[in-house]
């Protein structure tokens, strides 16, 4: 078998081991994502620790982005930390991703550019909060700026499909249907921190067992719910 058709193989993989961690989990935390996925009795990981921009060694391409939300207080060493979830809710497309360091040709940096050469359908892992994420797939890298060192990130419209949204239209609904979700998970997270993790009925405290609603409806997501594109 070819190396592209191997690498498909292990992206369907990596794709459903985390659908299915998406179906179990509100967020996803080290201790889901260190475990990676097996394929074919080998354990392939899903993410590196200590870097954003990641490829297995026995993939091709580039498998998974990660945008971790720093801690209050904290070292802000990407752009991205600052301004991808604004621009998600304030976008109608794409969204910014920082490169690596300032070389363009480093590894991590080509990696993104041959996934938007070749358009590879990868897991972006989205900080919610310190430590904690939400995997948005598939996402493509639609854009390479080796000057501006960053790459431009979509979403798929189609989460079952490895090919780019079609169109300006497609891409519109998906960052459409990313809001919504982001809009959810960043909600809860505020909640639950603003009660110490802890029910605000019962003083249960297991934030896993814990859900967040809103006393009045969500002004926001009536809104958003009621636009068509």
């Amino acid at each position: 078998m070819d190396t592209q058709s191997l690498d498909t193989l292990m992206r369907l993989a990596a794709f459903e081991h985390t659908r299915g961690l998406n179906e179990v989990h509100d967020h996803l935390t080290a201790a889901e994502l260190k475990p990676g996925f097996l394929f074919r009795q080998e354990r392939v990981p899903l993410v590196n620790p200590q870097r954003g921009i990641f490829k297995p060694q026995q993939m091709r391409f580039l498998l998974s982005i990660k945008t971790v939300c720093p801690k209050p207080g904290g070292k802000v060493w990407y752009d991205d930390q600052r301004e991808v979830h604004r621009q998600i809710f304030q976008g109608d497309e794409s969204v910014d991703y920082a490169f690596m360091g300032q070389n363009p040709d480093a590894a991590d940096n080509r990696w993104l550019r041959e996934a938007y050469e070749n358009q590879i359908p990868v897991i972006y892992f989205l900080g919610i909060a310190p430590g904690r994420y939400q995997a948005l797939l598939p996402t493509f890298i639609s854009g390479w700026d080796g000057q501006a060192l960053k790459a431009r990130i979509s979403f798929g419209s189609d989460r079952e499909s490895l090919m780019p949204p079609a169109d300006s239209l497609e891409r519109r609904y998906a960052l459409r249907t990313v809001k919504q979700r982001l809009h959810q998970a960043t909600f809860r997270e505020a909640v639950i921190a603003a009660y110490n993790g802890r029910c605000a009925f019962s003083g249960l405290p297991e934030p896993m067992l814990i859900d967040a609603a809103h006393i009045i409806a969500d002004k926001d997501t009536v809104e958003n719910s009621s636009r068509r594109f």
